[in-house]
């Protein structure tokens, strides 16, 4: 853990209330290069698979990793890079789409609580209830008084997840503006990757500012002691990456998951 004090150190100084325009998305705060990445990256994914399997034996605690960005952020491939190497049958991933009829027909929280993992499993959200005050604001589907009220209850909510065993990792993915056009555009220009491309994509882009606007205004409405916010710099993906899973390690470490006692007089059958 010596060897990512810096890490450790700029991603916290930055997490209670971070200021988006005073964080640079290309930092690669304590990390040499690629190479150094991805040799810490594994190393990782091995711990955190010991943890993942500490953790789904104990049963006490569940985790929820949120995952929140721009178009073309790196939900999908922090995800992938991160928690594909753990065991998938302690894992859930839910990707929030638009609502469906069913969802629209209860209140907005109702499909969110519904995905929140169960003590032992860790769940993921790619894209999460922070849509229901992003889109409303950037697209003024919602009045400022009732906007105010959903992130009330959102902290309202993460509090009563965390009284109630669940512990919440919440990862804003920060590119720049410029990263986001390479990435667009390389999408277009590679065949494999055209399925990617939405077009609805360049209309969300004219909206860049606004969107940097609501998504300040939730960091600063929205971070709490139990549920922080932590600003990922990932214009480059090799940082991104053992960002997210050193502060994984760091707090599953900090749970300190353990193995379940054996069951008195296990030790004296014997299997013939």
């Amino acid at each position: 853990m010596k060897k990512n004090r810096q890490l450790f150190e700029s991603l916290d100084s930055v997490r209670d209330k971070p200021i988006l325009a005073q964080i640079d998305p290309s930092s690669v705060w304590g990390i040499k290069d690629r190479e150094d990445a991805e040799d810490r990256l594994e190393k990782a994914t091995r711990e955190l698979s010991d943890l993942q399997y500490r953790l789904y034996a104990e049963a006490k605690t569940g985790l929820l990793l949120i995952f929140q960005a721009m178009d073309t952020g790196g939900k999908d491939g922090v995800i992938r890079k991160v928690l594909g190497p753990l065991n998938p049958q302690g894992v859930e991933v839910t990707s929030f789409k638009r609502p469906t009829p069913d969802e629209l027909a209860h209140d907005y929280l109702w499909r969110i609580h519904s995905r929140v993992p169960a003590r032992g499993k860790i769940g993921v959200f790619n894209r999460s209830h922070y849509e229901d005050v992003l889109v409303p604001r950037v697209h003024k589907l919602a009045p400022k008084e009732e906007l105010n009220c959903r992130y009330r209850q959102i902290n309202d909510f993460e509090r009563h997840l965390g009284e109630n065993g669940v512990i919440l990792l919440k990862f804003y993915l920060h590119i720049s503006k410029d990263e986001q056009k390479r990435r667009l555009k390389e999408r277009l220009d590679k065949p494999e990757k055209n399925w990617k491309f939405e077009p609805a994509d360049l209309a969300e882009r004219e909206l860049w500012d606004k969107y940097r606007e609501a998504y300040q205004a939730i960091m600063e409405k929205c971070s709490s002691p139990h549920a922080p916010w932590y600003v990922i710099p990932s214009n480059r993906k090799w940082f991104r990456d053992i960002a997210v899973a050193e502060i994984i390690r760091r707090e599953l470490n900090r749970i300190n998951p353990s193995l379940p006692k054996a069951k008195e007089g296990l030790r004296d059958l014997k299997v013939k």
